[in-house]
């Protein structure tokens, strides 16, 4: 459930990358622009099917879709002594491609060429390694191989006289190649014998186009099985038939896949019976498409979870009747097109197209330089389309909270909005109605507060506190120029240019004089910097040492970071920063925004910024694609924002002490805890998710005992990611039981 609209308008012709790429420039980048850390591309998570124009002993070729073919080869493919047409073992690794009358065939190993010539009057109809099978006007098959540079002739003798050819089928041998053929209204299904022409129908059955399957022990076709070197006259032995497809026979295993129907909750796996016992095992679990044989005799087969983790595996009997597998590709996830983004606490959430009609936020890791630093995750679950508002630019409405998480509108049939809260994993969804409310807009948000404006002409702050189920309205006003940070709601005081601030815990409150000549249209908090704008003018007022900052105001609405201002001007398409960090403002291009990109929706449409002491990121006009560029900007010191630290009466490893501490940048950090007697029971350390510290405790201690009740001292020692600034260190108690 969430507001959706396409922000790039580019057309997709079944483009196909990795989920994560670092690159030098986009695809677009302008002369002015600051050299990118890196660029990522979102991808759909949906998995596509594969096929093989080409599969060999020493790699073979794919193609996802309709796109272009990929040639992989195997790291530990060994060339034979000698390959040639008279040595038809060999052909596993021939590609035969066609020219009119000529067939041009290459080893891939060895790099031998041999090049057959069909006779005029002859028609091709298959290639399998040195082998060529034709048809000559009056019905007759033929084999053609090249001997000593002349193409040789070989009558294939043995076929059902009158007999109808309708298909012809490579699978996993060099040594043989499948006719299906229909006389007397059967249809039958033979196999030629390549070295010397003659052929052999092995399985009759009822089925016009029976599913087939062999190598050079075995033929299954219409779920019969036959051994190829059984003496004529054998009948071939029945199985039980299902609804998957016969793919493929690699040594005595039939590999059964791609069901026609899988039951909801399930994933198709691929699945081998042994044509000696019967039994049955499991050989690639969420296994479909692209499954198919090779000519050396094994088999190729895609399976994996999703498009982020879609593979390619090789499938080889193991010397003892079974199976081995082993993953030889990956295969890319094709793009799917950037619908909203954000970036706070050094993560990137791009919002986009899933499988089916859903929509998802999914999330890319930065390092500490704004370098992409991972895959692409998912961080939120499936997610329902609604519609935007009229002229609603910048939609979807969305915020990261620098805590891990990102809250967005949602408009219900009837036009009523919730504030929704999605990151920590990727099944829930926190929300809490406006009561009506519709029109509105997302004005600020950190943490655990998301500051709602309505277009009621009310303004509310959601909480979304640690483990609450659902969102709770903590305070409802009229609307003004607002902003939120930590736990402090900064709005107009009583005169021009004042700004006070509201905790949002205690009722506190703290007034500022900005030295702005009206009351302000525009206010926003990141640390101990507040903007402010009238419109025509605007500045930043820093609490820390009480200093005035003028900044341009000549633009459109502007995005506070941490020390610096982001604007865009839509005419020149400039995203300018201004450095305010000194005390003095310096404004500069950081990069030119694509023309082609007529999305006005400005921050968090076509850019966005991590005031969490991070990079900006922004749609550089390749389709899917966001390219991330540091500001160059000095951060702020490490410095606690919110704390939600509780006093537990039991826990344990269904239900830690899990406190949080909102900080305004990444961190590593330790956690102690000591008890009474001034031990230390247990240090937990990690990386906090987003900005924001999120430990849990089950109360063992370090060596695995239990504690008892009573009161412990905890000490969180947290280190800036960035390396800039000193430790942060806080302390204080919780009582157990």
């Amino acid at each position: 459930m969430i507001r959706s609209r396409r922000l790039v308008h580019a057309a997709v012709g079944g483009v196909v990358v990795l989920s994560c790429t670092v690159l030098t420039a986009p695809a677009q980048a302008a002369p002015r622009a600051d050299e990118p850390a890196g660029t990522v591309r979102l991808v759909t998570e949906k998995r596509v099917t594969v096929d093989y124009p080409w599969a060999g002993a020493s790699g073979f070729q794919y193609r996802p879709g309709s796109t272009s073919v990929t040639t992989v080869d195997y790291p530990d493919a060994v060339p034979p002594a000698h390959a040639g047409p008279d040595d038809l073992a060999t052909g596993t690794d021939v590609v035969n491609t066609r020219d009119g009358q000529r067939v041009v065939q290459k080893h891939r190993s060895t790099g031998v060429t041999a090049t057959v010539t069909i006779p005029s009057g002859q028609a091709f109809r298959a290639a399998a390694g040195w082998s060529v099978l034709t048809m000559d006007g009056a019905g007759a098959l033929h084999v053609l191989r090249t001997v000593d540079g002349t193409t040789v002739d070989t009558p294939v003798t043995g076929f059902p006289t009158g007999a109808r050819p309708v298909l012809y089928r490579t699978g996993g041998s060099v040594g043989r190649l499948a006719i299906v053929h229909t006389l007397d209204g059967r249809t039958s299904v033979g196999l030629v014998d390549l070295s010397d022409g003659r052929f052999r129908t092995y399985v009759t059955g009822d089925t016009a186009t029976p599913q087939l399957a062999f190598n050079d022990r075995w033929l299954v076709a219409d779920w019969q099985a036959i051994r190829v070197d059984s003496e004529p006259g054998t009948e071939p032995i029945a199985l039980t038939g299902t609804d998957a497809q016969l793919e493929a026979v690699v040594g005595d295993q039939l590999l059964i896949g791609n069901p026609d129907f899988v039951l909801g909750g399930t994933e198709a796996a691929l699945t081998a019976r042994s044509l000696v016992t019967g039994a049955s095992t499991t050989v690639l679990t969420s296994s479909f498409g692209g499954i198919g044989p090779t000519l050396d005799g094994g088999a190729l087969a895609t399976a994996g979870p999703s498009g982020l983790d879609w593979n390619i595996h090789r499938i080889t009997p193991d010397g003892s009747g079974g199976l081995t597998t082993a993953k030889v590709a990956e295969v890319p996830a094709a793009a799917t097109g950037v619908q909203g983004l954000a970036v706070a606490g050094g993560e990137l959430f791009l919002y986009g197209a899933t499988p089916g009609a859903s929509l998802r936020y999914s999330g890319f890791q930065l390092d500490a330089a704004g370098r992409p630093d991972g895959p692409q995750t998912r961080r939120s679950p499936a997610l329902s389309p609604s519609t935007c508002l009229t002229g609603d630019a910048a939609c979807p409405q969305l915020e990261a909270l620098g805590d891990g998480r990102v809250s967005h509108l949602w408009t219900s049939a009837t036009g009523e909005e919730s504030v929704v809260n999605v990151g920590l994993d990727t099944s829930t969804v926190i929300t809490e109605p406006t009561d009506g409310d519709a029109a509105g807009r997302i004005g600020a948000g950190s943490g655990r507060y998301v500051l709602y404006n309505g277009g009621s002409g009310k303004q509310r702050v959601v909480d979304f506190p640690h483990a609450a189920t659902a969102g709770e309205t903590t305070l409802t006003r009229d609307r003004t120029a607002t902003a939120v940070w930590g736990q402090t709601l900064w709005a107009p005081g009583g005169t021009k240019g004042q700004v006070t601030g509201r905790n949002l815990k205690t009722g506190t409150t703290t007034t500022i004089t900005t030295g702005a000549p009206c009351t302000p249209t525009d206010i926003q908090a990141v640390n101990t910097w507040l903007y402010w704008s009238c419109g025509s003018s605007a500045g930043v007022y820093d609490r820390a040492t009480a200093r005035k900052i003028t900044v341009p105001a000549d633009l459109g609405p502007a995005r506070l970071a941490d020390g610096f201002l982001l604007r865009e001007n839509r005419t020149t398409h400039e995203l300018l920063l201004t450095d305010f960090h000194t005390g003095t403002a310096t404004t500069r291009t950081l990069v030119e925004l694509p023309a082609t990109d007529q999305n006005t929706g400005g921050s968090n449409g076509r850019w966005a910024v991590d005031r969490f002491g991070g990079p900006v990121a922004y749609l550089n006009g390749t389709y899917g694609e966001v390219s991330i560029v540091p500001s160059g900007v000095p951060t702020s010191p490490l410095a606690q924002m919110e704390a939600q630290v509780h006093s537990p009466s039991v826990i344990g490893r269904s239900f830690p002490w899990s406190p949080v501490w909102q900080l305004n940048k990444p961190s590593t950090w330790t956690l102690t805890l000591t008890n009474a007697s001034g031990k230390i029971v247990r240090t937990l350390t990690g990386s906090s998710t987003g900005a924001a510290v999120r430990p849990a405790w089950d109360g063992t201690t370090d060596s695995g005992g239990g504690t008892t009740g009573g009161t412990y001292t905890w000490k969180l020692t947290a280190h800036p990611r960035d390396g800039q600034g000193p430790d942060l260190t806080l302390s204080g108690t919780m009582t157990l039981g």
